[in-house]
């Protein structure tokens, strides 16, 4: 991975490049922001850069033999930790296990997030987890001496999905690291993972893509006119990975919004046999996919909101979510706002904690339709 490669983020290169040519190297670095940023390319460009034997002042070489193996994520050196699910039968259960379809998954696309990882390995009803015995791994791979490199790296993309006690065992690492080794925690969500992790981290904040920068990659990869590409770079709000997604007009697009309508619908209409119907529908397309709807009508409810102010450069939203906004937006306003978030938040912890997930979008509905009309 290659610096040039990603959209976009030329403060923080600039930055990651400085701090390597000088010698400062924090061994534990949080590489955090919001999803579609490009944290998790940045760290791995980072990385293949530390270990270069030729860097420029501005990437690393690509032809060394230590560019070549991070070319092909196949370095003795380099080192991944990331959600699995535990496949018994199949012998899987530590990320290792994964690392097959793990690099195939990369090399499609350096830009993913969790639901797409997981539907990769046919997660199906299953949540991403680090596990407990991740730890062992962790520990054993660290005690191994540095094959060929300048440094041995661990890359742990989404520490906050880590079980308590792995995390508490990568503590006691960080805090007593081996010589030359550095950690890159990639994270959607740092304030979940355990404050003794963060404050031992030098967090590294990675904001929302320029809507230049994406304009001009959407152009360059895909061939569309400079408005379209603009448009979708608008709506993307600084996510690369929702501005492909629109651009591909994905199925997963769809099918939230069209459950949505549905949802919203049904509960103005107060049709309770339409409700029981939705939630059985949600219950069955697995819990990523369900934290992952109520992420998607959080932010519908927020866009509705705001479009009643009349401010369309603060309003992100697709052609066919702005339509049904023209009639539906009305029904978003002060008096419900907060209810309306409190109660999407509620469901989405819900379904984290595996309450059964017919029951939590049974009771948001019903409550949806007490909230729709006030």
């Amino acid at each position: 991975m290659f610096f040039k490669d990603i959209i976009g983020q030329n403060e923080v290169k600039e930055r990651l490049i400085s701090s390597a040519g000088k010698g400062i190297i924090p061994h534990a670095q949080l590489f955090c922001g919001q999803e579609g940023v490009g944290k998790f390319p940045l760290a791995l460009a980072y990385a293949q850069y530390l270990n270069c034997e030729n860097p420029s002042e501005t990437d690393s070489c690509g032809k060394c033999p230590s560019c070549v193996k991070y070319n092909h994520l196949a370095h003795p050196d380099l080192h991944f930790v990331f959600p699995i699910i535990k496949k018994a039968a199949k012998k899987k259960e530590v990320c290792d296990d994964y690392i097959t379809e793990w690099r195939e998954f990369i090399k499609q696309s350096s830009y993913f997030n969790l639901s797409q990882w997981l539907d990769h390995i046919d997660a199906e009803n299953s949540q991403g987890l680090i596990y407990a015995k991740e730890s062992e791994e962790i520990i054993r791979k660290l005690s191994l001496r540095i094959y060929e490199a300048k440094y041995k790296v661990m890359i742990i993309w989404l520490p906050e999905k880590m079980h308590e006690s792995c995390a508490n065992k990568l503590l006691k690492i960080i805090e007593e690291p081996t010589d030359n080794t550095i950690f890159l925690l990639v994270s959607d969500i740092p304030d979940n993972i355990i404050t003794t992790i963060q404050s031992r981290c030098q967090r590294v904040n990675i904001h929302g893509v320029k809507e230049t920068d994406i304009t001009e990659a959407l152009e360059s990869a895909y061939n569309i006119s400079p408005e379209d590409a603009a448009n979708v770079a608008h709506l993307a709000n600084g996510n690369y990975l929702k501005a492909l997604e629109t651009i591909s007009l994905n199925e997963e697009h769809k099918f939230f919004f069209n459950l949505f309508i549905q949802m919203m619908r049904a509960s103005y209409a107060r049709n309770i046999k339409e409700i029981k119907a939705i939630g059985n529908e949600i219950a069955g397309v697995g819990r990523e996919n369900q934290k992952g709807f109520l992420k998607y009508c959080q932010r519908m409810i927020r866009e509705y909101f705001v479009s009643n102010m009349s401010q369309p450069e603060m309003i992100y939203l697709a052609q066919d979510e702005a339509n049904f906004g023209t009639r539906f937006a009305p029904f978003i306003n002060e008096r419900n706002i907060i209810g309306f978030m409190n109660e999407l938040a509620l469901a989405e912890r819900h379904i984290e904690q595996n309450v059964n997930a017919k029951m939590v979008f049974f009771d948001l509905c019903l409550k949806i339709t007490m909230l729709i009309k006030q």
